[in-house]
């Protein structure tokens, strides 16, 4: 059975993107233990990179996802824009835009605009340590804008739709 590294992205000293107190690091552990309980209820075997407000470097989460023989490595971020409300909704991003990350990626997606987010798509990056040391398929998942009031209102007021939306698209992918 595949083995799904949960990577909170951020974390301890590093917040994030930040928007009226409001932490990236703080709302990505959340999501990433609501996703790993959904996970392991539904059978799935799940590693997480933290459980707790802690940070690790990108690489230390990679390697540690490689250590413990993932097949898939997901890691969850909140965006930002320049300014407060200019962008909304979710994005995935992947070191190749072919195969199975692509594939995890487009499924998360999918998923999360059935909650009722904007999908913007799946964007290639190879300068993220987190999609270029990984040995599995790997995604960075963007879900809305921390500094977006939209984005922030479905956030909290779907957030278990927005937990299993992400578990679900998983789910088809492995």
């Amino acid at each position: 059975m595949a083995l799904i590294v949960l990577d909170a992205g951020h974390g301890g000293g590093n917040p994030g993107a930040s928007y009226q107190g409001r932490l990236e690091k703080d709302d990505a552990l959340a999501l990433v233990l609501a996703v790993g309980r959904i996970l392991e209820e539904r059978g799935r075997d799940v590693y997480y990179t933290r459980t707790e407000d802690v940070y690790e470097s990108p690489v230390q989460k990679a390697l540690e996802g490689n250590a413990a023989g993932g097949d898939y490595f997901i890691s969850i971020h909140r965006n930002a824009g320049t300014y407060p409300n200019q962008y909304a909704g979710v994005e995935a991003l992947v070191y190749d835009r072919f195969g199975e990350a692509r594939r995890l990626a487009d499924n998360l997606n999918e998923r999360l605009a059935a909650v009722g987010f904007d999908n913007l798509g799946v964007e290639e990056r190879r300068d993220l340590a987190v999609l270029r040391r990984t040995q599995m398929p790997a995604v960075l998942l963007e879900v809305g804008f921390l500094d977006s009031e939209e984005d922030n209102r479905l956030f909290d007021q779907r957030f278990s739709e927005t937990a299993q939306a992400i578990a679900d698209g998983i789910l088809e992918t492995v």
